[in-house]
């Protein structure tokens, strides 16, 4: 209820986010998600996955594993509003080449 609640609010322009998350079961393979979502990949009560499309413009899927045995790894944080806030940077080395952070679900580029 709370991620409808946030995309209306987004929608008309009075939540401030590139990004939404939201929580899903299965890891997406090649089903492309849908831009301004990042799907957080949960089985059982752990976070496995956050997979989002590239906000460079290239429409490439990009997953981010959030295990903390596998390098490299990032964590995700989420607020009320369920903007996350990935750590580190993701930098997508192929098709468009971006390097960006995500804080409260807002894209930050690197410079």
């Amino acid at each position: 209820m709370r991620y409808f609640f946030a995309t209306t609010l987004r929608r008309f322009g009075w939540l401030n986010a590139d990004y939404l998350i939201k929580k899903v079961s299965r890891h997406p393979g090649k089903t492309v998600i849908p831009v301004g979502e990042l799907w957080l990949v949960i089985d059982g009560e752990i976070s496995k996955w956050a997979c989002l499309t590239c906000p460079g413009g290239c429409n490439s899927s990009i997953s981010l594993s959030l295990s903390p045995d596998r390098r490299p790894r990032w964590t995700v944080e989420q607020d009320f509003w369920g903007r996350p806030t990935i750590a580190p940077s993701v930098h997508q080395h192929s098709v468009c080449k971006c390097h960006f952070w995500i804080r409260e679900g807002s894209v930050v580029w690197s410079k």
